[in-house]
C-alpha cells in the first residue's frame, strides 16, 4: 500500500514534470497574445495572421491530406493487422517484416526519389503527391500496431463468433473492432498529427500556393515575418490548434490505447 509521503513525491515528480512540458507552450501563447509594431495585441494578433498568413487555405488543405491519409491507412492497417494478427499464409513473416521498412525508413532518404517518379507521372503539384507518401508510412505503423491488438485480442471471444456462425469478415468488424476501440483511435491521433505537423513531403512536392500545408505555410509566414514575434507566435498556435483539439478530445481513448498497448503481451 503506498503511504502518504510516496504518494506525495509522485505527486510532486508528476507536477514537476508538467509544469516542464507546459511551460513552452504557454509561453508561445503569451508572446502570440503582446502587442507589436505590426501587431494590435490580444486576439487581434490571431485575425492579422490569419489574414495575411492566409491559414485559411493551408489549414483547409492540411483537413484535406489529414483526413484521407486518417481515413484509407486506418481501414487498410485494420484489415492488414488482422490478417498478420490472426491468419498464417506463406511468406506472412517476410512480407510483414517488409511492411515495417516503411517504419525504419526516413522520409528524408525517400523524398527526392519519390518526386522523380511522382514527376514521371504527372503527380507533383497534386494532393495526391501529399497523401500517397504518407499514407504508406501510416500504414507501416499501422499494421505493426493493429497486428499487436489483434495477437492480444481475445481470441475465446473470436472463436465464439467464428462457432455461431460469423465468418472473418463478420468476426473482424463485429467483434474485433468495436473491442479495440482504444487501439483504433489511438492510431488515429497519432496518424492525424504525424500527417498534420509532416513538412519534408509538402516543401519538396508542391509548388501552388492553394497546396501548401499549415506547416509549410507557416515556414513562409516566418520568413515574411521575421521581426514580428508576436504574429509568428499566433501562427504557430493557429496550426498546432487542431492537434490538441483533437487530442483533447479523445484523451480518455487515446490514453487506454496507449496503456493496453505497453501492458499486453
Amino acid at each position: 500500500m503506498t503511504s502518504q509521503r510516496e504518494r506525495a513525491l509522485t505527486y510532486t515528480i508528476l507536477i514537476a514534470f508538467a509544469v516542464f512540458a507546459l511551460y513552452p507552450m504557454f509561453t508561445m501563447l503569451g508572446t502570440a497574445l503582446e502587442p507589436g509594431s505590426d501587431a494590435p495585441g490580444g486576439l487581434g494578433n490571431f485575425a492579422v495572421a490569419w489574414e495575411q498568413g492566409r491559414f485559411g487555405s493551408y489549414l483547409r488543405s492540411s483537413l484535406i491530406v489529414s483526413v484521407v491519409t486518417v481515413a484509407i491507412a486506418t481501414v487498410l492497417s485494420i484489415l492488414s493487422g488482422y490478417a498478420f494478427g490472426t491468419m498464417r499464409f506463406p511468406g506472412s513473416t517476410a512480407l510483414f517484416y517488409l511492411i515495417l521498412i516503411g517504419i525504419m525508413v526516413p522520409t528524408e532518404a525517400v523524398v527526392v526519389p519519390l518526386y522523380y517518379d511522382f514527376r514521371d507521372l504527372g503527380l507533383t503539384d497534386t494532393y495526391a503527391a501529399l497523401i500517397l507518401p504518407q499514407l504508406a508510412q501510416s500504414v507501416a505503423f499501422g499494421t505493426f500496431w493493429m497486428r499487436t491488438y489483434f495477437l492480444t485480442s481475445s481470441r475465446g471471444v473470436a472463436e465464439a463468433a467464428r462457432i455461431d456462425g460469423t465468418g472473418h469478415w463478420g468476426t473482424l468488424w463485429r467483434v474485433l473492432v468495436p473491442m479495440g476501440r482504444p487501439a483504433i483511435i489511438t492510431l488515429v491521433v497519432l496518424t492525424f498529427m504525424w500527417t498534420w505537423n509532416e513538412f519534408m513531403i509538402p516543401l519538396v512536392m508542391v509548388t501552388s500556393e492553394s497546396l501548401r500545408t499549415a506547416p509549410l505555410g507557416l515556414a513562409f509566414f516566418d520568413g515574411q515575418y521575421v521581426s514580428a514575434t508576436s504574429l509568428l507566435a499566433a501562427g504557430a498556435v493557429i496550426v498546432a490548434l487542431p492537434v490538441v483539439v483533437l487530442y483533447l478530445f479523445l484523451q480518455r481513448h487515446f490514453i487506454q490505447g496507449i496503456i493496453e498497448g505497453s501492458t499486453k503481451e
